[in-house]
């Protein structure tokens, strides 16, 4: 049984530098300058690290990805931070006070804790930020995060007003939060970047300030020096950062680079710290040395768009899932060492029996291509088809994507006797396209936002912006309203089994493989966490030169 704990690794990277000499007295001389020379580069750490793409967004509210998360989490903090061990710490807040029913928290800002500016954070940046979240104008894809908040998910829905939120400013460092119902894991909720502060200053006076280097303000480990758009990002440390003494590099490149082998060359050549593997050179390098692997918390899955035919038919979704071999992707596609997935929620969660969650609801999509076909069978039946409409696979331009989709082309093809087209599409709009139910079906992703099952479960109530299928089940939507507000936990995790059971029973979606983290590094960087559930962090990072 697996349970998320800590993930630390280590990355190497070796500058050198060569004097030439023209004769014995100015070579003396230019030794010794070279030496200095060497000695004031080797004094700077600075780790070179690739994103993949342009961030969506560095607003909090808005950059709800990994590719926004990477940077916001490393420039940004909260009122607590995942530590070391995985587990939330004190933060911005130095520490907090609960109520006896569990309804109010009370966080106690740092007196020290400064913006890169030299503005203080105070509670009423938090309040600001988190109203802002909330507001409904803002459209931000986390405002369902917020909902544990008193009168949130009212003024989210405009049903009710920001003056009913549950967010107060006590004093300038003293802010406090009153919750619509016991939330046990609230902690670790609020690690997650859409609760970050922002500088209400600083926005009131450039609504756009997140979206240039120059006007960007932070109050993490790391401040943002430069930003080539869909090019590089810098970032150096922050000293106004009220834990500036454990940040240890001076700076870090992000480069943007979409392609793994690009990346991979980039790495061999020096250029990059850190790479994933292409999924060609998997077989010759996924035992090397160089080579770390770590659980993660999501997975990676297929949409249906319930309104598009043919799949407002539930037996032909259930053909399409049970017509894909997870085991033989993981296996021979992906080559990652991936564990297949047979239900939507990772393995990791306990219940309070101690008893994994995905042992415990078991394996609810496994292939079996009999049953598929018997299934597309019955599903065309009851719609009257005597062909298949015309059935198209989107996905983002990515190398891994691309192969993952041509694999599941040949198994319908091999296994339902159909042909199914592939679309790719630029990755700068399949979100926003996917959103708005423009693709039929399409190739998807999760990733934990905060440790408890209901976070992956919650996507798929009606409306939510995470569902993206056009599916709606009044029975899960109660299942998940009951879960969020029951405190008994024994009979919160029957209530979140039931509901999973109901969704890949309905099949709106259906799951390819959990995520593991996967990445050739070097021996000379140390201390950098990679959060099972949560995100990269460099706070603790270190670089011997």
């Amino acid at each position: 049984m697996k349970k998320w704990g800590i993930f630390l690794f280590s990355i190497v990277m070796v500058l050198v530098l060569a004097a030439c000499t023209a004769n014995e007295e100015a070579g003396e001389e230019q030794e010794n300058k070279d030496d200095s020379t060497q000695e004031e580069a080797s004094a700077e750490k600075v780790l070179h690290m690739n994103n993949g793409t342009e961030p969506t967004s560095l607003d909090p509210s808005i950059g709800f990805n990994a590719a926004s998360w990477n940077l916001l989490n490393n420039v940004m903090e909260g009122l607590t931070r995942l530590g070391e061990d995985d587990q939330p710490q004190p933060a911005i807040a130095e520490d907090w006070e609960v109520s006896e029913d569990g309804l109010e928290y009370t966080f106690n800002i740092r007196e020290d804790a400064n913006w890169s500016n030299g503005d203080p954070v105070t509670a009423g940046d938090f309040v600001y930020a988190w109203t802002y979240m909330l507001d409904p104008a803002t459209a931000s894809p986390a405002a369902f995060l917020g909902y544990f908040i008193e009168g949130a998910e009212e003024f989210n829905s405009g049903t009710g007003d920001a003056s009913s939120l549950g967010l107060e400013a006590v004093d300038e460092k003293t802010f406090k939060v009153t919750l619509a119902g016991p939330t046990g894991f609230f902690l670790n909720v609020i690690t997650n970047p859409s609760f970050f502060p922002i500088n209400e200053a600083v926005a009131t006076e450039n609504p756009n300030w997140f979206a240039e280097a120059d006007s960007f303000v932070s109050n993490g480990p790391f401040m943002i020096e430069s930003w080539d758009h869909d090019s590089e990002i810098v970032m150096t440390k922050n000293e106004e950062y009220w834990d500036a003494e454990t940040v240890q590099l001076d700076k870090v490149h992000w480069a943007m680079v979409n392609d793994v082998n690009t990346e991979y060359q980039m790495y061999q050549s020096g250029d990059l710290d850190v790479s994933e593997i292409p999924a060609d050179l998997a077989d010759q390098l996924i035992d090397g040395e160089d080579v770390h692997i770590w659980d993660q918390a999501g997975l990676y899955f297929f949409r249906f768009n319930v309104n598009m035919e043919p799949f407002q038919n539930q037996k032909i979704r259930q053909a399409f899932a049970k017509a894909v071999n997870q085991q033989e992707i993981v296996e021979f596609v992906t080559k990652n060492r991936e564990e297949p997935a047979y239900g939507f929620v990772a393995p990791g969660f306990e219940d309070p029996n101690g008893n994994d969650f995905r042992e415990t609801n078991g394996n609810l999509v496994e292939f079996n291509a009999d049953e598929a076909k018997a299934l597309l069978e019955e599903g065309m039946a009851e719609e009257g088809y005597s062909d298949l409409p015309t059935v198209t696979l989107s996905y983002s331009t990515s190398d891994s994507h691309r192969i993952i989709a041509e694999t599941l082309q040949q198994m319908y093809s091999q296994n339902l006797g159909i042909d199914v087209e592939l679309s790719n599409v630029e990755s700068n709009v399949f979100l926003d396209e996917q959103r708005a139910l423009k693709f039929q079906f399409s190739r998807s992703s999760f990733l934990h936002d905060y440790a408890d099952p209901i976070n992956a479960l919650e996507s798929f109530i009606t409306d939510s912006s995470m569902n993206r299928t056009g599916w709606s089940n009044e029975q899960y939507d109660q299942l998940i309203a009951d879960a969020k507000n029951e405190a008994d936990e024994a009979a919160r995790f029957e209530l979140m089994y039931t509901a999973e059971r109901l969704l890949l029973e309905e099949m709106p979606i259906f799951p390819l493989h959990f995520y593991n983290q996967v990445y050739l590094h070097n021996e000379s960087v140390t201390g950098i966490v990679r959060h099972p559930v949560g995100y990269m962090d460099l706070k603790w990072a270190d670089k011997t030169n």
